[in-house]
């Protein structure tokens, strides 16, 4: 078996403009590990380490993918992990055109033997990790910023992103790119 790749997954870049503004609701809760505005983005398909061919097989197959371009509406802030929270994000309207795209990544990596992802997709932008943050202190951060004020946009294509080895964090590399519409 060859070298594995650094960690895999598909998703969605957002525009500098709606990074600035998702970025304004960083700060202002102790022990959140803010992300880097650069890497935001909305996972789409997660896959994890895999061999070159396989990394070759999974490119090939996206590449496939012909799918109208995926309208892109923020939801509001909120958090994963219940009363351990281990994430804020802001959530993004599970749009058909989204919901369908991820559907069709998910069937094609399945076909080409990708483990299933076994979580359900819920869209969202992933703004601080945390650890040690209790759920009051998590529910006074979201009560103390109010709505989240992000522009819509349309995303123009999707992206397979590779992770730096080990940690799964940023900086995160675009290995290939796909048009959508």
């Amino acid at each position: 078996m060859g070298a594995l790749l650094p960690r895999l997954f598909t998703g969605l870049e957002l525009p500098e403009s709606v990074a600035s503004q998702v970025a304004l609701a960083r700060g202002g809760l102790f022990g959140a590990r803010w992300l880097e505005r650069e890497d935001y983005h909305i996972t789409l398909r997660f896959v994890g380490d895999v061999d070159a061919r396989t990394a070759r097989d999974i490119a090939e197959t996206l590449g496939e993918i012909r799918r109208p371009a995926a309208p892109v509406r923020f939801e509001g802030l909120s958090w994963f992990g219940g009363d351990k929270p281990r994430a804020i994000v802001a959530r993004v309207k599970a749009d058909p055109a989204l919901m369908d795209l991820q559907a069709e990544q998910e069937r094609r990596l399945r076909r080409i033997g990708v483990a299933p992802e076994t979580r359900k997709f819920t869209p969202h932008v992933t703004l601080a990790r945390l650890r040690g943050v209790g759920p009051h202190a998590v529910a006074d951060y979201l009560a103390s910023r109010g709505a989240l004020a992000v522009e819509t946009f349309v995303a123009g294509r999707f992206v397979l992103y590779s992770a730096r080895d080990g940690s799964g964090g940023g900086p995160y590399v675009v290995e290939a790119a796909y048009p959508l519409g």
